[in-house]
């Protein structure tokens, strides 16, 4: 076995060794067909397409890093521009304007005051009611769009605050004027059905009472969360009272004209009638005085026995007939005088 192993040896020793003491070479690189050896060279072409290459690498990943930052700026601006979008959604002139109304509402205007005070605390966080001055632009670095889309956040979250708690007082207010509104109209319908029994015969047009009874059963009907409906019904029936009083004062006012001058009618017949009665009196006085004066003071005898002859009676409201004084004159002379005759007594 070791004479096996040393023949080897000396075969192999035999084949690799140089000859003659020569110094080995290196292989000589023989191109495909057939050309000379390059003698470890590498030909100009191949240059070029390496930095070629490279360029090539080069710009594609310059290209790349601007493709991958456009797209990032413009996630970037379309993240501030939805931010700002919907900031002015909340802080648009319109809801800018209900923020403004809401926060003038005062404690005694509605019915939890704990929403006035929600609502004012809401206010001072977002440092007063007024348009913010966030802005995206597209010349603007990715970090300045999303700093101010950070901005627009925080901003649009205060004045979230805002609005839910001026929807909440001003739902307080409404509920509060509905009540009031509510408690108006019962207290004018109680006005007006006590105000239609108490005219019934004292208005100057019964119409104005019909007009009244038409607006109670209108009010009646009134329902819904609104308060307008409730202050019209309110209205309509103030209106119709002011009818009805209008013709209750009308009516009274025909009633004292009218006594009026039924008491001046009364008075002026009571001066007639007491001027006749004076005129009577008067006129009686003069006929009862003439009769007086053609009586005569004595009775002078007569042929009737030597008496005189009674006077007629004066009747007690002082008035003596013609016929009577006739009367008595004849008895004082039966003979009356004749013409061309001498006329004495006895």
């Amino acid at each position: 076995m070791a004479n096996q192993k040393d023949e080897k040896i000396e075969r192999l020793g035999s084949v690799s060794g140089p000859v003659g003491g020569e110094v080995s070479a290196p292989a000589a690189i023989v191109p495909e067909g057939g050309g000379a050896p390059s003698n470890g060279r590498r030909p100009k072409w191949l240059v070029l397409v390496v930095v070629a290459l490279l360029t090539v690498v080069v710009v594609a990943g310059l290209v790349g890093w601007r493709v991958v930052e456009n797209r990032r700026h413009g996630a970037a601006l379309d993240s501030c521009s939805r931010a700002v979008k919907a900031l002015k959604g909340k802080t648009g002139s319109d809801r800018l304007a209900q923020y403004r109304e809401a926060a003038g509402i005062t404690s005694d205007q509605v019915k939890d005051a704990k929403t006035v005070v929600a609502m004012a605390r809401s206010v001072k966080d977002a440092e007063g009611i007024k348009e913010p001055t966030v802005r995206c632009n597209a010349t603007m670095s990715i970090g300045d769009l999303n700093a101010t889309a950070d901005q627009a956040g925080k901003i649009d979250g205060k004045y979230a605050a805002v609005a839910r708690t001026a929807k909440a007082v001003t739902a307080s207010r409404d509920a509060k004027a509905l009540d009031d509104a509510k408690a108006a109209l019962d207290g004018k319908k109680g006005e007006a059905s006590k105000l239609l029994a108490d005219s019934d015969g004292k208005v100057a047009d019964n119409a104005t009472r019909d007009g009244l009874q038409q607006a109670i059963n209108q009010a009646d009907q009134v329902k819904g969360d609104g308060a307008k409906a409730y202050r019209d019904a309110a209205a309509a029936l103030q209106a119709a009272i002011d009818h009805v009083n209008a013709s209750v004062q009308a009516k009274s006012q025909a009633d004292q004209q009218t006594a009026a001058q039924a008491a001046q009618a009364a008075q002026q017949q009571a001066q007639r009638q007491g001027a006749t009665q004076r005129r009577q009196a008067s006129s009686n006085s003069g006929r009862k005085g003439s009769t007086q004066s053609r009586q005569p003071a004595y009775r002078p005898s007569g042929n009737r026995g030597g008496g005189f002859a009674p006077a007629p009676s004066t009747p007690q409201n002082g008035d003596v007939s013609d016929s009577a004084v006739n009367d008595w004159l004849h008895h004082f002379n039966p003979s009356p005088c004749k013409k061309g005759e001498a006329c004495g007594i006895g």
